[in-house]
């Protein structure tokens, strides 16, 4: 008998794998960061003793999910101006408000909120483009998270750095930091087609390519935009971008939603990929993305949150119900966008997105052990006749239990093990005493 570090057993195992395994009372075993093993408990049980078990009957185990697309220290903005259309909510509100408050410490205690509300809904990997990302990488390496993250790029001077090219600079150092780090990794990205030059878009790629990192941006996010950007450079957005040379598989985009079939080709053509937004995107009015277009014509889509400005959540059970739902409803077509699929995107395929999935994504022997344990004996999750159903359907992130990251327990009956998340609320109403000051000045 071979020994382990952990064994979760009793639970039904929903691995996500390309050939959808589901296991009615599995089991895993953990050494390390990764998975071992895993099949029915019987079988699991016979063959490794494990230094700790986590025994959970009646519950559901799954890989943690991946919020493709945040800004996890806006949690200090959350529900800061609401009720208005993109530009204006942006130019108006949340531009001058970052200005005038988004420090290291904001950055810092923001993005520990954000890992708490996280975890606590099932959220093992984010994706995060925000202002002192030193700060946001330092707490998710404390908070045991994994993440994918960028100091965002603007043509004008930021909270963070007066120019473009300091804001490159601090980048760069972002990815030599943290170079091999087991849990955070770096990208650049420049924050959107109409707040960076051709020049600063240029720079980004080349410093992508000189470290092979993924390299992402906002496009499309609505009529108004596709507009602005089609009168700027005189053709499409994606024609720009292709000309720029910007395209490739390591380039992901936010939004999509003013996307026809010929973007989608293009998009397709060069191995690029999609993180679906859709609860900020209907909250914003900006539209519905073609994501059913995309997924047909071949093109990776992953799903995310976007910060809570726009949301005004990071769970990404609720954002699975709406995106489900909105692309059946936007297409008069209840077969679209099944929860599989949309579990998926949530999964295996944000994965994909981020360029992790030989990671994780899934439950697999070999890949890392990002577990959630979802508690079903509750009324509102009773009876269960399909596990992928409810997943998207039926649970909430509050009736997440337990998870796991690279291995570690990092929740624990709903207990948070590695942050103090009463600590994080008190630090966050501080800041948001001082925010909301700012705005009445």
């Amino acid at each position: 008998m071979r020994e382990t570090d952990i064994l979760i057993t009793g639970g039904t195992v929903v691995s996500l794998d390309e050939r959808d395994t589901i296991i009615p009372s599995g089991a895993l075993a953990i050494t390390g960061d990764s998975i071992t093993a895993l099949g029915p408990s019987e079988e699991i049980l016979s063959a490794y003793r494990g230094r700790e078990t986590i025994d959970v009957p009646g519950c559901l185990i799954m890989p943690g999910l991946i919020n493709a697309h945040t800004h996890a220290a806006m949690t200090c903005f959350r529900g800061i101006a609401d009720d208005m259309e993109l530009m204006d909510w942006l130019n108006n509100y949340i531009f001058p408000a970052e200005a005038r408050n988004v420090d290291p410490e904001l950055a810092y205690w923001g993005s520990m909120l954000a890992c708490a509300e996280m975890i606590k809904s099932g959220t093992t990997t984010f994706s995060d483009m925000y202002i002192f990302e030193e700060e946001t990488a330092r707490v998710a390496k404390q908070s045991g998270m994994r993440c994918l993250l960028g100091e965002v790029l603007f043509d004008f001077p930021s909270p963070n750095f007066p120019t473009p090219a300091e804001g490159l600079a601090y980048t760069e150092r972002l990815i030599r930091k943290w170079t091999d780090d087991p849990l955070v990794n770096i990208m650049v990205e420049p924050h959107s087609l109409y707040t960076c030059s051709p020049e600063l878009l240029k720079s980004a790629k080349e410093l992508a390519d000189r470290y092979r990192v993924p390299l992402s941006t906002h496009l499309l996010e609505n009529a108004a935009e596709a507009r602005q950007l089609k009168e700027k450079f005189g053709k499409r957005a994606t024609t720009f971008l292709k000309e720029l040379g910007m395209l490739d598989e390591r380039f992901f985009a936010f939004h999509c939603v003013v996307m026809d079939e010929e973007d989608i080709r293009v998009f397709a053509d060069h191995g690029c990929k999609v993180v679906h937004n859709p609860e900020s995107n209907m909250k914003l009015a900006s539209g519905v993305a073609p994501i059913s277009a995309m997924l047909r014509l071949g093109v990776t889509v992953g799903l995310g949150t976007d910060g809570c400005a726009s949301n005004n959540n990071l769970d990404m059970f609720q954002e699975m119900d709406t995106a489900a739902k909105l692309e059946k409803s936007a297409r008069l077509d209840p077969t679209v966008m099944s929860a599989r699929t949309v579990l998926r995107m949530a999964t295996c395929d944000g994965a994909k997105v981020l360029g992790l999935e030989r990671l994780i994504g899934t439950l697999e022997a070999g890949k890392k052990a990002d577990v959630c344990i979802i508690d079903m004996n509750k009324p509102h999750l009773t009876p269960l006749y399909d596990e992928y159903s409810h997943l998207v359907y039926t649970v909430g992130g509050a009736d997440v239990d337990t998870v796991l990251i690279n291995g570690k327990v990092v929740m624990r009956d709903r207990h948070l093990l590695t942050i103090d998340e009463q600590e994080a609320m008190r630090r966050v109403r501080g800041i948001a005493e001082r925010v909301q000051k700012s705005i009445r000045g």
